[in-house]
């Protein structure tokens, strides 16, 4: 007997379309909402069928679409996750016949439909691991019937994307993590050389549920090898080759592939991989003799290096394999001696530092190695590229923060295979990209630690420049360092601040809450859920979130782009709003009039937003008298972390002219604030060229005639 559905709180948000915020609303406000029947405290789980009727009954609950019924039909159907094995040879097979025979299957009765799910899927079983023993039962017809539907109306793909919701793939315990199609795509890139016709046998380990695969299939390669040790996870990844990609030879396997390899002949032309990382159980006490360790028999705690050389030992002589590896597999003392004899051997030919938050785990810069092996009889390379592509992400933006992922994703992905193209073509006469990129020789490399992070060869080498050209970009910073003190010593003088007269004034004030009351003034925050941490890898256009870092340091909206468009509770920011962040910084506040630079973007998380009557309250005024020191102190609370109640801060009562007047001589100083900042900058640029020049003996200290040619 089917077993009762149930759904968490992140599905009934899936569901009903709405926020996470909004279900623990629900929960918490309306006693009528269905009671937990299972899960756990932390995470407990409601019945479907309860949602749905208690959702119906609100209105809540949009029209369903073919995979929405799929989803149900999935959850009310089995208990564990062995049963979607055998219905993707389903989808495959209902892929390749026209929708109108799927309509005719789907009007069958029960014990027919079963009969031509068997018949129709015959031959594609054996191209799914974990299907052999295919069997349909007229018990599963309804089940039947709605995966075909789907088929039909939405996609052999999007039906895979949904019985992919919910993998186990994508877990911080195992180490194992999805690559995300951009990652996915420059790494495929990477492999194709420069007039070479792309890979024709490609190969991944650890192939998950294939998308490294997908994208090399897209470039030209055709025979498609793959591994996983998760028997679903392996399934998925055959069923979207065969549903995805057309006259490729794709052979996916299941099994450990460290410990039991399912290709031990196979020697690519290429391999693509995204390793699990930090498995210390990965084979070290029962493979310490392997032929695969050319390079040495790797430690307990650096499985990242045994699949990089299991890597290397299915390539053909030239064959290339790229890998996603964690930033520690380049400079961790265990794996020192490994990584020279790679350098040594010439297997390493590049490694790119990739920005945080690119790909999960999203609180580290993951790395791209690029590995060859090498002819016998090839001579040995002398350089290896290392390519800081944080540093490219950094150039347009002012400052770089957390986790924040890139600005503008197919610029770095076009500028590191520009850079790699060109090393590839001319590794011995690699021009040097300035903090970006550099083709490091062996022997430099070959030192006590073989320390292989790009940011210490990059950021420490010197950079190479022309006397003239330096002195020139020197002069033209100063220039514009003066023309900046200018700006700011205008600001600064200009018209007198003249006294009040003999004791200051005092003028009668109503607290934030009481012009909340009178509807002079809108109180938001944002929603207390938190945006999903999939890497946000869009386009520069796309509605940015406004963080309270951003509001300290005056610069533009920061914080990673909305991955679907805004709900009803995020808070697009407006003309004239005032933003007020939560807690004091180092004890000091500051409120922020939106301006045309932060139109559009989304407030971001421990912030206020006061949205002003524009004909009852100047916005400059409000922004004055709510970030004074005295009001602050006032409504703040806390000793470590000091907060900031915002409905206590007090505000003059004036008439709007007079607010005017003062919001003028506020937005004066907000001015003077920006011009320091501006000329800050600028004199720290131009005093580290400056230093830059003199230390790297391109320029002289002043007053000092130059040397005689």
């Amino acid at each position: 007997m089917p077993q009762p559905a149930q759904l968490t709180a992140a599905e009934i948000s899936r569901l009903a379309g709405v926020t996470r915020a909004t279900v623990s609303n629900w929960r918490r406000r309306h006693p009528d909402f269905p009671t937990p029947t299972g899960g756990t405290e932390a995470s407990p789980a409601y019945d479907l069928d309860a949602v749905r009727a208690w959702l119906a009954a609100r209105g809540q609950l949009p029209v369903s679409s073919p995979a929405d019924d799929l989803r149900t039909a999935l959850r009310a159907s089995a208990s564990d996750l062995a049963h979607r094995s055998r219905l993707l040879p389903l989808i495959v097979a209902a892929s390749r016949i026209a929708d109108a025979e799927v309509g005719k299957a789907v009007g069958l009765p029960d014990d027919r439909l079963s009969e031509w799910a068997q018949q129709t899927t015959g031959s594609k079983a054996d191209d799914i691991p974990g299907t052999d023993d295919l069997a349909y039962q007229p018990e599963d017809a309804e089940l039947l019937r709605t995966l075909l539907r789907c088929v039909a109306e939405e996609g052999a793909a999007r039906t895979l994307e949904v019985f992919a919701e919910g993998d186990v793939n994508d877990t911080k315990a195992g180490g194992a993590y999805r690559t995300p199609t951009p990652i996915a795509d420059l790494m495929a890139d990477l492999l194709g050389g420069p007039g070479e016709p792309y890979p024709d046998k490609v190969f991944d380990p650890a192939c998950g549920a294939g998308g490294l695969l997908l994208a090399a299939a897209g470039r030209g390669a055709r025979e498609l090898y793959g591994q996983d040790i998760v028997p679903l996870v392996a399934a998925q990844a055959a069923a979207r080759l065969a549903v995805e990609t057309e006259g490729t030879k794709p052979q996916i396997q299941v099994g450990d592939s460290i410990r039991i390899d399912a290709f031990p002949a196979l020697a690519a032309d290429a391999v693509l991989c995204a390793p699990p990382y930090g498995h210390r159980d990965w084979g070290h006490e029962d493979l310490a003799y392997d032929p695969r360790w050319v390079f040495g028999l790797p430690p307990k705690g650096e499985s990242e290096l045994a699949w990089l050389q299991h890597c290397l030992a299915h390539l053909a002589p030239g064959g290339r394999a790229v890998l996603l590896m964690p930033p520690g597999s380049a400079f961790r003392p265990s794996g020192r001696r490994i990584r020279a004899e790679m350098v040594r051997s010439g297997a390493l030919r590049a490694v790119i530092a990739l920005p945080v938050g690119v790909a999960q785990p999203l609180h580290i810069g993951l790395q791209l190695w690029l590995l060859e092996r090498p002819h016998p009889q090839a001579t040995l390379p002398s350089t290896v590229l290392l390519v800081d592509a944080a540093a490219i992400d950094a150039l347009g933006t002012e400052e770089s923060s957390g986790r924040r992922p890139p600005s503008d994703w197919s610029a770095l992905h076009g500028a590191v295979l520009d850079a790699w193209k060109d090393f590839d073509r001319h590794p011995d006469n690699f021009e040097p990209i300035p903090s970006t990129a550099r083709a490091v020789p062996v022997i430099d490399l070959l030192d006590e630690s073989v320390d292989l992070s790009p940011a210490r060869h990059i950021r420490a080498a010197p950079v190479p420049a022309k006397p003239d050209e330096l002195a020139e970009m020197t002069y033209e910073l100063r220039s514009r360092l003066r023309r900046a003190a200018t700006g700011l010593m205008t600001l600064s003088g200009g018209q007198a601040w003249p006294p009040a007269g003999a004791t200051s004034l005092s003028w009668r004030t109503a607290s934030v809450a009481d012009l909340l009351r009178g509807d002079a003034l809108t109180l938001l925050r944002p929603p207390g859920a938190i945006r999903s941490s999939t890497p946000a890898m869009q386009d520069a256009d796309a509605p940015r979130t406004l963080t309270a870092r951003d509001v300290v340091s005056r610069r533009p909206a920061s914080g990673a782009p909305a991955e679907e468009e805004p709900s009803d509770e995020d808070i697009t920011i407006q003309s004239g709003d005032v933003i007020l962040p939560e807690m004091l910084h180092e004890g000091v506040g500051t409120a922020r009039v939106a301006d045309a630079r932060d139109v559009g973007h989304l407030l971001g998380r421990h912030l206020y937003l006061l949205r002003p009557d524009p004909a009852r309250i100047d916005p400059w005024f409000l922004a004055g008298f709510l970030a004074a020191e005295d009001n602050l102190s006032a409504a703040s609370s806390g000793t470590t972390v000091v907060r900031v109640d915002p409905r206590r801060l007090r505000i003059p009562l004036l008439p709007l002219a007079e607010q005017q007047r003062y919001g003028k001589a506020f937005r004066q100083l907000h001015a003077l604030r920006l011009a320091a900042d501006i000329a800050n900058r600028l004199a720290d640029e131009a005093a580290r060229t400056l230093a830059a020049g003199l230390t790297g003996g391109a320029l002289l200290p002043p007053d000092t005639a130059p040397p005689s040619t």
